[in-house]
């Protein structure tokens, strides 16, 4: 039997067109980064400054730190007292960090947006084709990572010039408007190249298609590369350099990477930079600093990158849930860019239902009131969301403001390659 939840409301509906609903948090937000810039590095403090500026970041959360700029690697003893400068900064309630540079993007053995987030350690480190430690984060259930695991995942807002920065954060904020919009829009590109070594991840995609294509499309793909696209919004494959990346185009919020030995090597690499991806157009990317061999774990799985992301987090949570072995990868784009954060609400004869990927399955709390400001009344203290109830249905007459809140204890999952 079909279990139906409605709420029946005993108050006159206001003068309002629809109702406005407060998702459960899903992800962090520009309260929670703290942005790093280095002031002896103009276009450091350029890009911190236009950050700053488009995603209201609080005074408080700019850290303010000198090296001397323009070299691609940086001696642990250097970063470590960097990183004390930093870790006397910052905010008690800082969960990640945004750092406002593509060099350096390397300390030691590990990639810099590693050594922050987990602190240098060469137990992140291997020579070869070895297994490095794991991070605690991948696949968390955690919205607040420092919080919960004392993890602050890092990304670069990387770019050899402002108009290239200024592009890339243009791009993730126009990702959460997508957002706000409800535009449920872009396809998923899984691309199997002939270059059976750096194709390791194709193992993953049929189960994507047949597990997330219900909630977008996703291609299949064997080609060297795709041409041409006006809606990509995951880009997945394998190959030392991909072509015909700038024919596409690339929906704000998107992420793409290739999986080869060097990509992380930002400014210097023999093999295609993963700045080409962020260049192209795409809002986040990934690659390794040191060989990495083709260990999956070393690399993002898109089934969980994705997954994450479809389901409301922030593209700095989504890619770095999907990495075992964050320790010679480094992650690169516009940390905060949110494009699944919508939902829809269908106005039926006696009720309104209520769908968003935000809502996952588990029980929720539900409160109304007049105003966004509140006072909230409880209206329902249990509300289960499940495969046979997957929408939340508001009886008429409706409130002016729904808000909607988890009811969730923090855990941490199973590690399987694939989707759980």
């Amino acid at each position: 039997m079909r279990l139906v939840f409605v709420l029946f409301l005993m108050v006159a509906l206001p003068a309002f067109a629809t109702p406005k609903i407060i998702l459960p948090v899903s992800g962090l937000v520009a309260n929670d980064i703290a942005v790093v810039v280095n002031t002896s590095d103009p276009l450091s403090v350029k890009i911190a400054e236009y950050y700053q500026q488009q995603r209201q970041i609080p005074a408080e959360n700019i850290i303010r730190i000198t090296f001397d700029p323009g070299k691609p690697k940086m001696h642990p003893g250097e970063f470590a007292v960097l990183q004390k400068l930093v870790e006397a900064q910052i905010p008690s309630h800082i969960q990640a960090f945004a750092l406002t540079w593509a060099e350096p993007y390397r300390v030691g053995c590990m990639s810099i947006s590693s050594a922050f987030a987990l602190g240098y350690s060469r137990k992140y480190c291997a020579k070869g084709c070895k297994p490095t430690a794991q991070s605690m984060y991948v696949r968390s259930s955690s919205l607040r990572p420092y919080d919960d695991l004392g993890i602050r995942p890092t990304m670069l807002l990387a770019a050899e010039n402002f108009a290239d920065a200024k592009a890339l954060i243009d791009r993730g904020v126009a990702a959460d408007k997508l957002a706000l919009a409800n535009v449920e829009q872009g396809t998923a590109y899984l691309v199997t190249t002939a270059d059976k070594n750096r194709n390791v991840r194709k193992l993953f995609f049929p189960e994507i298609k047949q597990r997330l294509g219900r909630r977008l499309p996703v291609e299949l793909i064997t080609a060297s590369s795709i041409q041409n696209r006006r809606d990509v919004m995951f880009y997945f494959t394998g190959a030392v350099t991909i072509p015909d990346i700038d024919s596409n185009q690339y929906l704000p919020g998107a992420m793409a990477d290739h999986l080869t030995s060097t990509g992380g090597k930002l400014t210097d690499s023999y093999q295609m930079s993963a700045l080409r991806w962020l260049e192209a157009g795409v809002t986040g990317s990934y690659g390794t600093v040191v060989e990495p061999c083709n260990l999956l774990g070393k690399f993002p799985n898109p089934a969980v990158a994705m997954k994450t992301y479809l389901e409301g987090a922030s593209l700095l949570e989504a890619y770095w849930k999907s990495v075992a072995m964050p320790g010679q990868g480094v992650f690169i784009g516009e940390p905060l860019a949110s494009p699944y954060r919508h939902y829809s609400l269908k106005i039926e004869a006696d009720t309104a239902v209520l769908s968003s990927p935000v809502l996952q399955f588990g029980h929720y709390k539900i409160w109304a009131a007049e105003t966004s400001e509140g006072p909230f009344t409880l209206l329902h203290s249990g509300i289960e969301i499940n495969h046979f109830n997957p929408h939340i249905r508001l009886a008429k007459p409706l409130r002016a403001v729904y808000k909607i809140e988890r009811l969730e204890v923090f855990g941490k999952p199973s590690l399987p390659l694939l989707i759980d």
